[in-house]
């Protein structure tokens, strides 16, 4: 496919070793951890203001599917864009992606009705997937295999630092200028970070030549009925009767279809690289369907306010990017099947910290403290699931396996969230009331089970 090509301006050699700021690397590290952060502040941003868009634009029917929408068509994007970089390169593909990006943003942002803002939602979350995967693939291109922790740690701190001041700069401009601006203003300030990365790209040539083999079109038909599937799981999630079975027979659909969209074997956890990919995936659904009834149920529970509650996102947002830059610190002297293993014991502990402090109703420091703990493990698992991945590619392979990372990702994360959401409204309406007896209790358990997934699958992530 491509060759690995230095930065255009290699830095002399000195007696102290290179790091992602150093004068080769700095302005692409600066630019594409802002490209991360710009994705990671517009999705916080937007579920802060979301229902005052959808009672602007009558369209609260639509609420749950402007959520699902950009994880949806994220997987495609994710698909698309690793069958491209490993054909053509990654320039072509990350220049599209981050047009498509800003494109949703537009459409979202001049949006005259609920529905024409979920299409943009659409648009917007193609060019999302397809950038992250782009970027994977720019950094096993650009970056040496010592400084890749660095640079993971920075995406997920990139990820995680909106979260202490997101919400609160999205309902600041939207209260000034309105809330098409939370959209609306993340598109100039995409279009200043991507100038950054321009130089380090001009550096990257793809195959000058098209590859013998033909475009796996499977791939991209499997991704499409995965999209669809996960579209359905949330908008059925929620019914009783045959809504739930519809919910069912759509989840088994994301099962099938996800086994053509990873590696090999990756769902009975096979040894190696399966295994990464299926902690990854195990990972984010654990953490982000918590995450998601986190504030609530400190609303609910314990009475909190809106802004006490999102302290507790804020504190696990530090804990998460202290300890992606410890274990970035360490490097080699952490393994990466050590990382990850220590990472989903700490989720495991922390979510059933925090599944009793719901469950017993204790003082919601407690439960806190359990989603701290959580994040703690994400920070130190998650950048080296990416290290791996890339440790197990080759030129070849690299814009699929990268792809297959990030799509155990979003799926992980949508199929985890629509199970919360079943379970969810089943114990509220007392159809597994005996079992659970509180609802969020219930989301803690599907928390706890992915967590527990993630570190038996962690334990398989050494080739032997």
């Amino acid at each position: 496919m491509t060759a690995p090509t230095a930065p255009p301006s290699t830095p002399p050699s000195s007696g102290r070793p290179d790091t992602v700021l150093s004068r080769g690397y700095a302005l692409t590290t600066v630019g594409m951890v802002a490209l991360v952060f710009f994705a990671a502040f517009e999705a916080l941003a937007v579920t802060t203001v979301m229902p005052q868009v959808a009672r602007e634009l009558d369209g609260v029917h639509l609420y749950a599917i402007s959520f699902a929408a950009p994880l949806a068509t994220g997987v495609v994007g994710m698909v698309v864009c690793g069958i491209w970089s490993d054909r053509r390169g990654p320039v072509p593909p990350l220049y599209t992606s981050i047009v498509l990006f800003a494109l949703g943003l537009l459409v979202c942002g001049l949006a005259p009705t609920m529905e024409v803002l979920v299409a943009g939602r659409l648009v917007q979350g193609l060019g999302a997937g397809a950038l992250t995967v782009g970027l994977y693939v720019v950094v096993g291109q650009v970056y040496p295999s010592r400084l890749q922790p660095s640079i993971f740690a920075g995406f997920a701190a990139a990820w995680v630092l909106p979260s202490l001041f997101g919400p609160s700069i999205a309902a600041l401009i939207a209260s000034h200028w309105g809330w098409e601006w939370v959209f609306l203003s993340v598109v100039a300030l995409v279009a200043v970070a991507t100038t950054f990365v321009v130089p380090s790209l001009l550096g990257l040539r793809g195959h000058p030549e098209p590859l013998g083999e033909r475009v796996p079109v499977d791939r991209l038909c499997w991704a499409v009925v995965a999209a669809i599937a996960v579209l359905s799981l949330d908008l059925l999630g929620s019914r009783s009767g045959l809504g739930l079975l519809f919910a069912a027979a759509a989840a088994t659909v994301v099962l099938v279809s996800v086994r053509h969209l990873v590696p090999k074997r990756t769902l009975t956890a096979a040894r190696g690289l399966p295994s990464v990919v299926l902690t990854r995936g195990a990972l984010g659904a654990s953490f982000f369907c918590a995450e998601a009834y986190l504030p609530f149920v400190l609303q609910d529970h314990w009475g909190l306010s809106t802004g006490r509650a999102g302290l507790a996102l804020a504190a696990a947002g530090v804990c998460w990017a202290g300890a992606s830059q410890v274990q970035a610190r360490l490097g080699s002297r952490l393994s990466d099947e050590r990382a990850m293993l220590v990472g989903t014991a700490l989720l495991a502990g922390g979510a059933a910290l925090s599944l009793v402090a719901t469950g017993a109703r204790l003082h919601p420091v407690v439960l806190v403290v359990g989603y701290a703990v959580a994040a703690i493990g994400m920070g130190t698992a998650f950048p080296r699931t990416s290290v791996a991945m890339l440790r197990h590619s080759t030129e070849r392979d690299r814009g699929f396996n990268s792809s297959a990372l990030s799509i155990a990702d979003s799926l992980g994360a949508a199929l985890a969230l629509a199970l919360c959401g079943v379970t969810f409204a089943a114990v509220r309406r007392s159809d597994l009331a005996g079992v659970f007896g509180d609802p969020f209790a219930a989301v803690f358990t599907v928390s706890v089970a992915w967590a527990l997934v993630a570190h038996l699958a962690s334990r398989r992530t050494p080739v032997s």
